[in-house]
């Protein structure tokens, strides 16, 4: 791997990982088009820029989280988002656990990843066709949570599904659009400390590091776009984009 593939690696990462389009059937397409094998440790890596840009955008609500939590306010509606967090995380984190050797094999499968981008699509299509005017509570949480654990498949959109699921759940988007991105950081620090083992130090290098940062930047500025989009209702327009790809991808294998 050069800088340059790198770079564009943290690119796709940056911006597929919070667009509804799924950064791992695009990270598998891009690295079987510059025939690459990436090491674990540049993956995780690049989990990381991502982890960095959901921080820093959502650092004010995080902020206040940890105030009510440390105060044990539990009528706060900070500490109840708290609480819905961890409700999310428990079956995402069973699912990781008990099905990641399947989810893994997936990876190494195309014809998977096209049939991902198809049932991308048609969450995102169907999220079209409800009223949303609900607070979030722990039916909600835990429901979105278990299609996150499901969302670890390639060409499965993290934040498509969990978005997607929320609004069929009635959910206002504001709150979903928030309780989405906060539940993808335990998630992704759990998928890392899973990782970890399997890196090898030598991998972590400076194209490494190039890839984190330009993953860092471009995700954040996506997840701006996804709080736009999500607000003036065309969060469905990405299902077009889902369906053409995951059908290119069928009708190429």
């Amino acid at each position: 791997m050069d800088y340059l593939q790198s770079i564009v690696l943290g690119l796709i990462q940056g911006l597929t990982e919070w667009l509804p389009i799924s950064s791992s059937g695009h990270l598998v397409l891009a690295q079987r088009l510059m025939n690459l094998t990436v090491p674990v440790g540049f993956d995780v890596m690049l989990h990381i820029g991502t982890l960095l840009s959901v921080v820093i955008f959502f650092w004010g609500d995080i902020k206040k989280i940890l105030v009510s939590v440390f105060n044990r306010d539990v009528r706060d509606e900070n500490f109840k988002l708290f609480t819905y967090v961890l409700i999310g995380s428990v079956p995402t984190a069973v699912i990781g656990f008990f099905l990641m050797k399947f989810f893994e094999s997936l990876f190494l499968n195309v014809r998977a990843v096209g049939v991902g981008f198809l049932v991308t699509g048609l969450l995102l299509l169907l999220s079209r066709f409800w009223n949303n005017n609900k607070k979030l509570g722990w039916k909600s949480s835990l429901l979105i949570g278990t299609v996150q654990g499901v969302s670890i498949a390639p060409g499965i959109s993290r934040s498509g599904s969990t978005i997607s699921t929320g609004l069929f759940s009635g959910v206002k988007k504001e709150d979903v659009f928030k309780y989405s991105f906060l539940l993808s950081i335990p998630a992704i620090i759990g998928a890392t400390i899973m990782e970890y083992g399997s890196v090898n130090m030598n991998d972590l290098c400076t194209y490494s590091a190039a890839g984190l940062v330009v993953a860092a930047f471009v995700g954040y500025f996506a997840i701006k776009a996804v709080k736009k989009i999500l607000i003036s209702d065309k969060f469905y327009w990405f299902a077009a984009y889902c369906f053409v790809l995951g059908a290119v991808v069928l009708a190429v294998l």
